[in-house]
């Protein structure tokens, strides 16, 4: 939910937040962030660590930052988000603050207060971005919808008993209900 407006909130409105307070700044709107379910940090984990072990078995260069994790998207000033998994392989777009510019691929965890975020807003931001790959995992419905955006493909949608191919690591497939066992 979109805090009051008063006006445009930029980047130094949202790195100068009260200590424990986590929002997203999109479009110049700073957006709360609600504290994660049990099984929402579950899969953020499960995830991270997956992901993370086949990068390096594979000595890839790719770099996995778990949610809380600044994505400034278009390297501008009123657009900061903080996307539940990033996938950075551009070591360039690295900083202290975060990533300033577009992750090659972002997970998303569906919680009920940010659902239409998530499928919507953040599907728009994401794509006119650049991002390469983007995940909705859904806990409530049991399902996952993923865009690549990089093939210009329809979403395909998964449920979490199957296994799902990993679009910018070809031989990666995660099956989500084995990382709930």
């Amino acid at each position: 939910m979109p805090l009051p407006k008063q006006h445009t909130y930029t980047s130094e409105d949202y790195w100068n937040l009260p200590d424990g307070e986590r929002a997203e700044l999109i479009d110049g709107q700073l957006y709360n962030l609600a504290a994660p379910s049990r099984i929402h940090q579950e899969l953020v984990s499960e995830l991270t660590q997956t992901i993370g072990f086949h990068i390096k078995s594979n000595n890839g260069s790719c770099k996995v930052y778990p949610a809380p994790f600044a994505v400034n998207l278009n390297a501008d000033d009123k657009t900061y988000v903080e996307p539940d998994i990033s996938i950075i392989c551009d070591r360039s777009k690295l900083s202290d603050r975060g990533c300033e510019g577009a992750p090659d691929w972002i997970v998303e965890i569906v919680s009920p207060s940010s659902r239409r975020m998530d499928y919507s807003t953040k599907n728009t931001l994401y794509s006119a971005a650049g991002v390469r790959e983007y995940w909705i995992i859904d806990p409530d419905r049991q399902r996952t919808t993923v865009y690549r955006y990089s093939e210009d493909d329809a979403p395909m949608i998964y449920t979490f008993d199957q296994p799902i191919p990993v679009g910018i690591y070809p031989g990666l497939a995660i099956c989500i209900a084995d990382l709930l066992a």
